[in-house]
């Protein structure tokens, strides 16, 4: 399998999208592999999907909650520091990338508004989807009912082991309903997370999508708990 698609997104034919696979190699420039390497699986991504590189924007991701509207100072060579884009630009790529952590798609149809997030336990922790809903409503006056989202692979949560001080911050933020435990070890249900705070920003349900591959469990994805010095898989978005 070279792509993961989503079924909701798939419906709208001015909409190009995918989470790609370790079969497209790793995209980040950041972990150690041969820049020349990742720019050429870039580029083999660019024109397989018909867009142009330069255009894409892909970001400095920190594990935030900051959302960042693009601009035309960002590009694939200037990406900005942050955890989310959004945009109602037509034939601007955006880029998430993971391994591990959550990439989450979002698209109004009706106001033509298109946004990705890079969701991991930080940025569940500090609820960086109602900041990309927010912004949705607050920068182009969307109607939440209107906004899909699409969550790609990521770890599930017999993989994702915490330790007790992120079990403990857990039941401080009250979102142990996404916490088990088994004899002394602590489990964490991101997805259940997200799915939450989706619906508590007034997303219907049915436009929520949430993948149930793992990103540990299923080899063809890049894994940070898997391998320390892992490649990074992403998902990507564009009007066209």
């Amino acid at each position: 399998m070279k792509f993961y698609q989503s079924k909701l997104l798939n419906s709208f034919a001015n909409l190009t999208h995918c989470f790609t696979t370790k079969q497209n190699g790793n995209l980040a420039f950041h972990v150690n592999d041969n820049p020349q390497k990742v720019l050429q699986n870039h580029q083999k991504l660019a024109q397989e999907l018909e867009y142009d590189l330069e255009t894409l924007v892909h970001m400095k991701q920190i594990h935030s909650n900051k959302v960042k509207i693009v601009t035309q100072e960002d590009n694939f060579q200037n990406p900005p520091t942050c955890d989310a884009l959004i945009t109602d630009k037509k034939g601007i790529p955006l880029m998430v990338m993971v391994a591990d952590c959550s990439p989450i798609l979002f698209y109004d149809p009706k106001k033509q508004v298109i946004a990705v997030a890079h969701a991991g336990r930080a940025g569940a922790f500090h609820n960086i989807v109602k900041n990309v809903i927010q912004s949705f409503i607050d920068d182009f006056d969307s109607n939440p009912s209107d906004i899909l989202a699409s969550i790609g692979p990521s770890i599930c949560q017999k993989c994702y082991e915490v330790n007790a001080l992120i079990s403990l911050e857990a039941k401080e933020q009250k979102l142990d309903f996404a916490l088990t435990k088994e004899g002394d070890k602590f489990y964490l249900n991101i997805r259940k997370i997200l799915k939450t705070q989706l619906l508590e920003a007034k997303i219907k349900k049915e436009n929520i999508e949430i993948s149930k591959l793992c990103s540990k469990c299923n080899q063809n994805y890049y894994s940070y708990r898997e391998n320390r010095n892992s490649g990074r898989f992403c998902g990507l978005l564009y009007k066209k």
